[in-house]
């Protein structure tokens, strides 16, 4: 039997039409969602094509880690999924590892950046389930530096600057949190580090052409990290400074809603509006190399 286990964690979407009001109300910790707020998210999902690709996008990044650790070390690892506001459920993952017979599990959230409020939390959770099943656990609780991310970020915003006039600016993006959770947080430095690391491997200068901006702010009575990139898109175009923008959104692993509506579409839209091109860094997905390093990230903390 495979003696460590591997959770893949990730936020999680619903794979029909029929889920998302259960999905809606999980984000909202068990209180359904008015009317309006569910049609305007089914809205967008009609915008991308009827329901998102994120999950089939997670199970792809799952079993390429699981393929990428059978080559490491072949039957000693075995990798389950575990989501936060669909299922399987962190806690579904943890309880099929513990009846796979592993003894211990090794937990990895699929967003690169650590903040209490989202990785804390799923290893919060993976970690009380395993306590609850006498099941040992250890989180990663970061890999916004590692090598092949590192490098996969930044061939990715080579490639796409080849497209946009020479007068643009790289936006990096990252989901934004309240203001009121982010005291002390390691969140925005971490997303800095990222930024400036693939800055240097491109040979982009600091400030004159990239910043740091945010995306996808709830909808609450909290202020939000901003600048939102549709403020920076605005300040852009009123000063003049660029003819066009690219968009590395550093902080998404995956195709999902805050990609593909957020910035495919709510963002190119309002750069259209300003006579801005804009133009996306591909999404990580499954992408092969970084899968690998994150499996050896896997490997060398379950040896540690």
């Amino acid at each position: 039997m495979p003696d460590t286990g591997v959770l893949v964690m990730a936020y999680g979407t619903p794979r029909s039409r029929a889920g998302l009001l259960d999905y809606y109300t999980d984000i909202r910790r068990g209180s359904p969602p008015p009317p309006e707020l569910l049609d305007e998210l089914a809205s967008r999902y009609d915008a991308i094509g009827g329901i998102s690709p994120l999950f089939e996008r997670t199970e792809s990044q799952r079993a390429a880690i699981a393929g990428a650790l059978e080559g490491v070390a072949p039957g000693q690892f075995r990798v389950a999924l575990g989501q936060k506001h669909a299922g399987p459920f962190i806690e579904d993952g943890v309880a099929s590892l513990a009846e796979a017979g592993v003894d211990r599990v090794v937990g990895l959230v699929l967003a690169p950046h650590y903040s209490r409020a989202s990785v804390g939390q799923y290893l919060a959770r993976a970690g009380e389930a395993c306590g609850g099943l006498d099941v040992a656990f250890t989180g990663i609780e970061t890999w916004h530096l590692l090598p092949e991310f590192v490098a996969f970020l930044a061939a990715a915003v080579a490639e796409a600057r080849t497209q946009l006039p020479e007068r643009h600016k790289v936006l990096f993006t990252a989901h934004s949190l309240p203001e009121r959770v982010l005291e002390g947080d390691p969140y925005p430095s971490q997303l800095r580090a990222t930024a400036e690391a693939v800055a240097r491997r491109t040979g982009l200068d600091p400030w004159s052409d990239w910043t740091l901006c945010w995306q996808s702010a709830g909808r609450t009575g909290d202020a939000w990290r901003g600048p939102d990139i549709n403020e920076v898109l605005v300040d852009l175009a009123d000063t003049g400074r660029s003819d066009g923008v690219l968009v590395c959104a550093q902080g998404f692993v995956a195709d999902g809603l805050e990609v593909l509506y957020d910035i495919d579409i709510q963002a190119r839209e309002t750069a259209r509006e300003l006579g801005l091109a804009l133009v996306r860094t591909r999404s990580l997905n499954d992408d092969a190399r970084v899968m690998r390093g994150l499996a050896n990230l896997v490997a060398a903390c379950a040896a540690s």
